[in-house]
């Protein structure tokens, strides 16, 4: 019998959880998609993993002996398949390293100039990842490691450095009622209707729309960005608002949008992330000392 190795991280999360929606929360999928992928997982056994309740998910006889040997199993097939995709990549001297938009902005060219000074020899393969996938690549070992916005899912599986925090800004259309303002309270967008990422992409979509500092009731979405091209469009033709780092001002200028600071909310924090594996390689090693030596030094 073959199982999905997707249905085991799903089972393994509700089972360590005990409840759906922490368990959806923790995978940044839905809760009913998440309800759907148990249930095969159920069928492909021929058993029942859980008894479900108001109070949540309970493990069954057969769940508990199930959850008791899933985690090492994911373990083993996680070091197998970055080990053999870091291989091949590293065989070639080239170093794999994830982004999702604009990585450590102003700062990633002088990143790599820094890394290629110690490193001539080596070659950076930027790779950039869109919303679905927060982790840029580290994930499914696609990357050595990855310049990301925190909070990410799975961030406690790996290793994290901060390299600098960017306040959160709004997006907006030009011709709305706030677009004038100098700055914005975040309380007065708590009514507006957002350009949110997809369902899929869970509490990542949660923290591009504020729900870390509000009532998660006050969400309101007027429309759905997959990508950063469709997320412009939106707010332009006035379906929304949408949070967005400060640098975007400066990347993604648009007629029709304008982007504006917010009192009241947090920033979005930028670090290298990278799997404990990486952990004895000089390679990576060097790319982080460069990420923290840039970015810290430059803020400082």
């Amino acid at each position: 019998m073959d199982i999905d190795t997707r249905l085991l991280r799903y089972f393994v999360a509700v089972a360590e959880e005990g409840h759906l929606t922490r368990a959806a929360r923790r995978l940044y999928i839905s809760q009913p998609a998440l309800t759907k992928q148990i249930k095969q997982l159920e069928q492909q056994l021929g058993v029942e993993l859980f008894v479900r309740s108001r109070s949540g998910m309970a493990l069954t006889e057969p769940g508990r002996v199930f959850a008791e040997h899933a985690p090492a199993v994911l373990a083993g097939w996680d070091h197998l398949l970055r080990v053999t995709k870091s291989g091949a990549s590293h065989a070639g001297k080239v170093l794999r390293i994830g982004f999702v938009a604009s990585a450590a902005n102003e700062f990633t060219p002088e990143i790599i100039a820094a890394f290629r000074r110690a490193h001539p020899e080596w070659r950076v393969d930027m790779r950039e990842f869109g919303w679905l996938d927060p982790t840029a690549g580290l994930a499914d070992g696609e990357v050595d490691a990855a310049l990301v916005r925190l909070p990410f899912p799975g961030e406690d599986a790996y290793h994290t450095r901060e390299l600098f925090t960017e306040p959160r800004w709004i997006a907006l259309p030009a011709t709305h009622r706030l677009a004038e303002a100098a700055e914005i309270e975040f309380r007065d967008l708590w009514d507006e209707p957002f350009v949110a990422a997809p369902p899929e992409a869970g509490g990542w979509r949660d923290f591009w729309m504020g729900l870390d500092a509000r009532p998660a009731e006050t969400a309101v979405i007027g429309a759905i960005g997959h990508n950063t091209d469709e997320w412009l469009t939106a707010i332009a033709n006035g379906f929304g608002l949408s949070f967005t780092p400060a640098a975007s001002a400066r990347y993604y200028p648009r007629p029709g949008i304008v982007y504006r600071p917010v009192r009241g909310i947090g920033p979005s924090r930028v670090a290298i992330a990278w799997p404990g594996a990486c952990d004895a390689n000089p390679v990576v090693q060097e790319f982080i000392r460069c990420c923290v030596q840039v970015c810290v030094t430059s803020r400082n």
